[in-house]
């Protein structure tokens, strides 16, 4: 009997239910991330780094969209933040003051490069797909450093800084400390909402499917470069948002959003917290930014630390935090 495709799509599908519990949980979240400004002064805690635990969280969970549910290995997506970055430093230093107008722009500068790139990365897999990232990764980051007239080169970009949002003639959003925390949770919520859509959709389901079977799908008539192209190149629009507010949050970006370090650390991220949990990504980006902001102030081998933790998580907790958690509740 000859088999459906949209059969074996759906028979493979393993994108984020929408089960009580999970719901529970995502209602628990989004009630922390809105009273956190008032809760962690408490904790020893502050509304930059939460702000940054958000971006990171966004960024790898854009990645993970790629990594986790597509089965693409990326060490390159610290293009897309980068160009998302430039995108907004640039448009603020050299266009309208608009935050919202600039957030539009590096997002769309990162997520189109993303787009046309996504074409030649996807023809290869494996070893191969993961060393076109890095090549990729490394050519905007040269670019970066050459054209210093515009980038600031190895300086970075500077001269821009985080302006008011006028909401109605008299009314603006001042970009505080707390008003940007908010911008961001917005931004991060919008994000998260797009992915979660997308993941329980025919399309995401499709995702998982190239990520558990390429072979079997190709053979079924399956277009399976062009579905993983549509996930590359919404991965690169996520993550270019994030790397845009990255730039706001330090009113500073610099080749190192770029580099492939970060694309790295995307990666742990992504693993340390499960690559096959929707929430995973963001709790291993709220691990790894307060270990860094904690262990950086007490030695400069801060990166060791992290490495530790990271080599105890793939021994002890392959599935990752959020992979651990979900099989040990399933046990119960």
């Amino acid at each position: 009997m000859k088999s459906n495709p949209t059969t074996t799509l759906h028979a493979l599908r393993g994108a984020p239910g929408g089960g009580a519990r999970s719901w529970r949980g995502t209602a628990l979240l989004g009630l922390l991330l809105l009273s956190a400004p008032a809760w962690l002064p408490y904790v020893g805690g502050y509304n930059d780094i939460a702000s940054r635990v958000l971006i990171y969280g966004l960024a790898a969970m854009g990645l993970n969209l790629l990594l986790g549910f597509t089965g693409g290995l990326s060490f390159g997506h610290a293009a897309y933040f980068g160009l998302g970055s430039y995108g907004v430093g640039m448009l603020l230093k050299y266009g309208p003051p608009s935050v919202p107008l600039a957030l539009l722009c590096g997002t769309l500068l990162g997520g189109i490069a993303a787009t046309v790139l996504a074409p030649i990365v996807v023809r290869r897999r494996g070893i191969y797909f993961a060393m076109i990232t890095i090549a990729i990764g490394q050519l905007f980051y040269f670019v970066s450093i050459r054209w210093a007239s515009v980038t600031g080169g190895y300086d970075g970009l500077t001269g821009f800084s985080r302006q008011p949002i006028t909401l109605l003639p008299g009314l603006h959003w001042t970009l505080g400390s707390t008003g940007f925390y908010y911008l961001v949770l917005l931004c991060f919520g919008l994000g998260a909402a797009v992915l979660w859509v997308v993941l329980n959709s025919p399309l995401g389901h499709a995702f998982v499917a190239v990520r558990e079977n390429q072979k079997r799908l190709t053979f079924l008539g399956v277009q399976v470069q062009r579905y993983a192209a549509v996930s590359f190149a919404i991965s690169g629009f996520i993550v270019a948002l994030a790397g845009g507010l990255n730039a706001l949050l330090d009113n500073f970006t610099s080749p190192n959003s770029l580099a492939n370090s970060l694309s790295g650390d995307l990666v742990i991220i992504a693993v340390l917290g499960g690559m096959r949990s929707f929430w995973g990504p963001f709790v291993g980006a709220a691990i790894f930014v307060l270990v860094r902001d904690y262990a950086s102030n007490v030695t400069s081998n801060w990166m060791s630390v992290i490495g530790l933790i990271f080599v105890l998580s793939v021994l002890f907790f392959p599935l990752g935090i959020m992979g651990f958690l979900k099989h040990r509740s399933k046990k119960q």
